[in-house]
């Protein structure tokens, strides 16, 4: 049973649990959980000020740092800092695609999905939590988004067999959970 939330869903995938959840992402006890960030890494609402204010200034400050160092986040990259306070060892910070007509908004936030994977397995995560980037101020319609991530954390897995053992998909409620398993493989 995973912790720190309602499960409502869970599929296996070559040995890895797929796991979806109603609950606090900043309580997840894992290695990774993924912020849903902005170009700036400026933690000030959503998922990333949860995260900042769970994780308390020295999440702001190591954000800061990184984006000293490297510039503003792009599409398809991903800034690790510490979780700070959080049960959690590290955040991977990814920016989702803002909604827009006439982009590939699909293609984006699977492409920031996979970078966020990509991230946490590279610093040795084993486990992994994600909420429904872009979904919040970036205004990527939920009902259509959860599924997206859904599913290419399955593909991710599928192609990535044995480097995690559980990925965690967390919603705040039942219903924006319940959106999630839309996503899930059957059987």
């Amino acid at each position: 049973m995973a912790e720190h939330g309602d499960e409502r869903a869970r599929a296996e995938i070559d040995g890895t649990a797929l796991v979806v959840l109603a609950g606090d992402l900043t309580a997840q006890d894992v290695d990774a959980v993924v912020n849903a960030a902005n170009e700036q890494l400026a933690h000030g609402g959503g998922v990333a000020a949860a995260l900042a204010r769970a994780g308390g200034p020295e999440v702001q400050r190591e954000s800061d740092a990184w984006l000293d160092r490297h510039g503003p986040l792009g599409p398809g990259d991903a800034a690790v800092t510490t979780a700070g306070a959080m049960p959690a060892q590290m955040i991977v910070h990814v920016v989702g695609p803002r909604y827009r007509d006439q982009q590939d908004n699909e293609g984006l936030l699977r492409q920031a999905v996979r970078a966020a994977l990509d991230a946490a397995r590279e610093h040795g995560a084993s486990s992994v939590a994600l909420p429904a980037i872009s979904t919040g101020v970036f205004g990527y319609p939920a009902q259509e988004a959860a599924p997206v991530i859904a599913q290419t954390c399955a593909a991710w897995l599928g192609e990535e067999p044995g480097t995690v053992r559980e990925i965690r998909l967390v919603a705040l409620d039942a219903g924006g959970a319940d959106l999630f398993v839309g996503g899930l493989p059957e059987g």
